[in-house]
């Protein structure tokens, strides 16, 4: 596992012997960051930056600004560290503002440095300017700069790093005018800037006794837990508490091992399910996920009659809207310690075990259940899976089980053009894994560019597309807003899409499956492979 950079930051990388310029100070701090590896679309404002670029340092091309950040992001979700990205004035900002506002609700910590034009036409309004470069990517970044003075660009940069990996973490954006960089500055003094908040004792003390006091308690997991390395100790808390497990809605990481026998399921995104399937429970403790992410209106209440709801998360908002219950904000990991600290004081039996799915069976033309149960049984445990294919989301939750830490990603954003370029910044960040992105038909179209970076890469990525030919969680979902089972939904069918031809040209090889007795064959060369490689199956 890739940890971040230790809080005690040490000794300079560079001695003042000659001038030092803003670019020789970032530079001497993105390494002391652990930030070596620039996630970019080259434009004009950026080009100084990268003159003399240091010889230890990477630089990943991404052929969009979009697919630069969600790169980015699977990199720094993998790494645990903050991930360096540099974008092109207001035009790549634009671009990219897509996978920022997933970046954002992923809270991903990542740094963004922005081309500006040169302060001395700036008056101007100048040709590739960006006017209000610090309000243009808001509020889906934590903080946002153009610092006053050319000198002050290394410090701003120190300022974002910490702000950026600091809980709840986040993208943050640094614009820096294209003249800034040759201009003299001083190393920035080493510093230890700390990254965890405990919870409130007294708060804290609340839910322990509460959570002892249970008779049936549920616990409901989230992103957070596994982006705070807290997973053993979330099993741990679960198992001293014989409390069934559900995965909060819409949740980007796996927190618990689906395979466990306190693994309840999923919660869907509709209050008056999530009320139904945690019936029966008189204590729901929330840990690192929103107490309830909901996609469409509902009524009545919030949780089951004679039940108390509880929290801990990392983000203050969170806590601030929940509609019941009490919050613990603090850091996760540190949060789930304290509650170990406190043992049950009473034994519980074990709740029943969730039921076993039938098996999915081939047909002529092959279901989703059916590739996805083959994806399972071909893959190995620790392989990588990251997903965007909203249709067969909950198809993958019955036949895709995720079973280990850090093995899976999706964007909590529910925007799309996350999952390709984000499966290459995981690939870059955990070298010795395997990564598999599933991902739809309609999904793929969004960052197919991110199938070159790949390439260029030489990363042991297998992409597997879902082409059902069409946009079918729109259509899925359409009967929620009043149309029929025959109504025409427009815009939601995708014919004639070569996804062996787009792979090839981006450089990957490619192979198409449409009958089930050929699926796992083709799966397995593609899983041996250590080059990227494209499946398309067609699914029905």
């Amino acid at each position: 596992m890739t940890g971040p950079v230790p809080l005690a930051i040490v000794e300079t990388t560079q001695q003042p012997t000659t001038i030092i310029t803003v670019r020789d100070a970032v530079f001497d701090l993105m390494r002391r960051f652990g930030m070596t590896s620039v996630f970019a679309n080259p434009g004009s404002t950026e080009l100084p930056m990268f003159r003399d670029f240091p010889s230890d340092f990477r630089y990943v091309l991404g052929l969009q600004e979009a697919s630069v950040v969600g790169m980015a992001d699977g990199y720094a979700q993998a790494t645990r560290n903050a991930s360096f990205v540099n974008l092109h004035s207001a035009a790549g900002v634009g671009n990219a503002m897509g996978n920022i506002f997933t970046a954002h609700k992923n809270r991903t910590p990542m740094v963004i440095t922005a081309g500006q034009q040169a302060r001395s036409i700036l008056p101007f309004n100048p040709y590739l300017s960006s006017a209000q470069a610090t309000e243009l990517p808001k509020p889906y970044v934590k903080w946002s700069i153009e610092p006053a003075r050319a000198q002050d660009v290394p410090l701003a940069i120190a300022r974002a790093y910490y702000i950026a990996m600091m809980p709840p973490c986040g993208p943050v954006l640094v614009s820096v005018p294209v003249d800034d960089w040759d201009q003299p500055a001083e190393l920035v003094p080493a510093r230890v800037v700390s990254t965890g908040l405990r919870p409130q004792p007294a708060v804290l003390a609340q839910i322990a006794d509460a959570l002892n006091a249970s008779g049936r308690p549920a616990i409901v997991v989230g992103a957070a837990i596994d982006r705070d390395n807290a997973w053993n100790e979330v099993v741990a808390l679960a198992e001293s508490h014989n409390a069934r497990v559900w995965v909060a809605p819409m949740s980007g990481r796996c927190s618990f091992p689906e395979d466990h026998r306190l693994f309840a399921g999923f919660l869907p995104a509709m209050r008056e399910r999530i009320v139904e399937l945690l019936g029966g429970h008189d204590l729901i403790l929330a840990i690192g996920a929103p107490a309830f992410a909901y996609h469409i209106e509902g009524a009545g209440p919030h949780i089951p009659a004679g039940a108390t709801l509880c929290q801990l998360t990392e983000d203050p908002d969170t806590a601030a809207w929940a509609p019941v219950g009490t919050s613990a904000v603090g850091s996760i990991r540190l949060g789930v310690l304290d509650l170990l600290a406190r043992p049950p004081q009473k034994e519980r039996p074990l709740p029943p075990a969730k039921s076993v799915p039938q098996r999915a069976e081939p047909s002529s033309r092959m279901s989703v259940a059916y590739v996805l149960q083959t994806l399972a049984e071909a893959k190995k445990p620790d392989d990588i899976v990251v997903e965007e294919a909203p249709s067969a989301r909950a198809v993958m939750q019955t036949y895709l089980p995720i079973t280990r830490s850090e093995t899976f990603y999706t964007m909590d954003s529910g925007g799309l053009g996350y999952g390709m370029p984000a499966a290459v910044g995981v690939a870059l960040g955990k070298p010795k894994s395997r990564v598999i992105c599933l991902i739809g038909d309609g999904s793929s179209m969004y960052s197919i560019q991110a199938l070159w970076s790949a390439a260029q890469g030489k990363l042991p990525i297998t992409f597997v597309i879902l082409n059902n030919r069409r946009y079918a969680a729109l259509q899925d979902f359409a009967p929620v807003f009043g149309f029929s089972p025959t109504d025409v939904v427009q815009g939601t069918e995708l014919p004639d899409i070569d996804f062996q031809s787009l792979a090839k040209g981006m450089g990957c090889a490619a192979s198409r499956v449409s009958d089930p007795g050929e699926l796992r064959a083709v799966l397995d060369r593609a899983l041996a492979s250590n080059a990227p490689s494209v499946v398309e199956v067609r699914v029905a």
